[in-house]
């Protein structure tokens, strides 16, 4: 675990406030309006290492882009396909299924990400007015 540097925890309060799964570039846009000394290599290190400690989470998406998440807990996510927006989707998981995958594959889960696609109720809504 690093130490809790200034920086550190600049960058942990940032995303703490955030709603969305933020990219490593919008992250430091937001900490450069009021940081401007913080440089984009150590938001990119403190990010990491904050998810590598298990303080954050790093959310593998369709887009490849690193992005990350304030929740830690072991939840799903939609990615609307028209506006871009992620969202945190809480659904019961379905019981056993990392102990599933591990005795079917011979694979050693240590996480899984769901990912739903599609477009999501703002962007339908604005479908249906064109329409």
């Amino acid at each position: 675990m690093e130490r809790n540097t200034v920086q550190r925890q600049i960058i942990l309060t940032v995303l703490q406030k955030m709603d969305t799964h933020p990219t490593i570039e919008e992250v430091y846009e937001i900490i450069q309006k009021k940081y401007p000394t913080v440089s984009k290599t150590t938001v990119y290190r403190n990010l990491r290492q904050l998810a590598l400690d298990g303080i954050i989470r790093q959310v593998s998406l369709p887009d490849g882009l690193e992005r990350y998440d304030r929740f830690t807990g072991q939840h799903h996510h939609f990615k609307c396909s028209k506006c871009g927006t992620i969202f945190d989707v809480e659904i019961e998981y379905p019981e056993g299924i990392n102990d599933t995958i591990q005795k079917k594959y011979g694979f050693k889960v240590d996480r899984h990400d769901v990912v739903f696609t599609g477009v999501c109720s703002k962007c339908k809504r604005k479908i249906k007015t064109k329409n």
